[in-house]
C-alpha cells in the first residue's frame, strides 16, 4: 500500500523555550485540504531503570507542577544540545538518585505522545550503580526524593495511583513483565475475565 505524506507549507514558531519549541504549520493533506498542525518539538528524553540488585528499581518523588501533585516516577530528563543518549542517562542518574552506573543498557525508545508532539523517550537500565568521586549538583528546580523499591512495592503503588505516569508504569514493564505485581495490575486494568 503506498501513502502519500503531508505537505508543509509553512511554520511559525509560537513559542521557544528550554525544553520545547512551539510550532503551527500549515500544511497540505493527501486528500488536497489545507490545515493547521500545532506540534511541540522536543530534544528526546531519556528514561531510566536504576536497579541496585535484581528485583529492585529505583524510583523517585517529585512535584509535578502541570498536575498539582507529588508522584513516583522513574527518573528521567531531557537531552541537552548535542548531547548522546548514553551519556544524558549516565548524567541524569548521578543528578537525580545520586548514583552512577557502571553499566547501563538501551532497552527500548517510544513516542509518548506522537499526536502533537515528536519528544522521543529512551529507556536505559542502569546497573552497578556506585556513589560518584563528586557528587552532581541538582538543577535548581528539582526537589527529588530517591527510594529502592522492589518491583513488586513498585506496581502496588501502581494499583494504589501513587504512579499515574506513563513512562513509569511502561519501563517497570520493561523489567519485570511478568511479576506478581504486573499481573494483579494486568487483572485490574484488563478485568477478571481477560
Amino acid at each position: 500500500m503506498r501513502t502519500t505524506r503531508p505537505r508543509r507549507l509553512g511554520r511559525r514558531v509560537l513559542y521557544k523555550g528550554r525544553v520545547i519549541r512551539i510550532e503551527i504549520d500549515r500544511v497540505r493533506l493527501p486528500n488536497g485540504r489545507t490545515t493547521r498542525l500545532e506540534v511541540v518539538r522536543h530534544r528526546g528524553s531519556v528514561v531510566l531503570l536504576p536497579q541496585p540488585s535484581p528485583g529492585r528499581i529505583i524510583l523517585i518523588r517529585q512535584f509535578r507542577y502541570a498536575i498539582d501533585k507529588w508522584i513516583w516516577e522513574l527518573p528521567a530528563g531531557s537531552l541537552e544540545p548535542g548531547e548522546r543518549p548514553a551519556d544524558c542517562a549516565r548524567r541524569e542518574c548521578e543528578e537525580e538518585i545520586g548514583l552512577k552506573p557502571r553499566r547501563i543498557s538501551k532497552m527500548a525508545s517510544y513516542f509518548p505522545t506522537p499526536g502533537f508532539c515528536d519528544e522521543r523517550m529512551l529507556f536505559y537500565r542502569c546497573q552497578e550503580l556506585r556513589v560518584p568521586k563528586r557528587p552532581i549538583e541538582r538543577d535548581p528546580d528539582e526537589q527529588i526524593e530517591p527510594r529502592t523499591f522492589t518491583l513488586d512495592e513498585a506496581w502496588t503503588l501502581v494499583e494504589q495511583g501513587k504512579i499515574v505516569d506513563m513512562k513509569t508504569v511502561l519501563g517497570l514493564g520493561l523489567v519485570s513483565p511478568r511479576g506478581p505485581g504486573a499481573q494483579r495490575v494486568r487483572r485490574r486494568v484488563l478485568g477478571a475475565g481477560s
